[in-house]
């Protein structure tokens, strides 16, 4: 299953727009910002019990699915709702939809298995190339 596909998956097939795609690369990179970049995102993900999915993130193996209701949990109600907005999805698709997309945004902010400084540093770099990678499977 390609990346493309797991977040339409987790979404319900709820967004035909490929542009909309690249909206909720933007919309992680929003969300990292907003919670103190990579370290301050998994820290909220451990102090909400969900620590062995954040780390399987940052780790090289494979990213451990979180749910939107857990995402809700984490990141509160306003952040989410806000995401909804910004998408034109209802609340619980734009949960989902950061559920599907936050792990593999940190996946590539961590390729060497860690959170280093240049992981927030190059956060516009790395985004683009995210969002090449997703417009390139649609």
């Amino acid at each position: 299953m390609g990346l493309l596909d797991q977040v339409l998956g987790a979404m319900g097939g709820q967004t035909g727009n490929p542009g909309q795609h690249g909206s909720l690369v933007d919309l992680a990179a929003g969300v990292l910002q907003n919670q103190g970049g990579v370290s301050g995102l998994l820290d909220k993900f451990r102090s909400a019990g969900l620590g062995q999915q954040a780390d399987s993130w940052v780790s090289t193996g494979q990213n451990m699915p979180v749910s939107g209701d857990q995402v809700s949990s984490v990141l509160g109600s306003g952040a989410v709702e806000r995401a909804s907005q910004k998408l034109g999805l209802p609340p619980g698709a734009a949960a989902a939809a950061l559920a599907a997309v936050l792990p593999m945004v940190i996946d590539h902010l961590t390729p060497n298995g860690r959170v280093e400084g240049s992981a927030t540093g190059d956060l516009a770099g790395t985004l683009a190339a995210l969002k090449s990678r997703l417009s390139s499977q649609a």
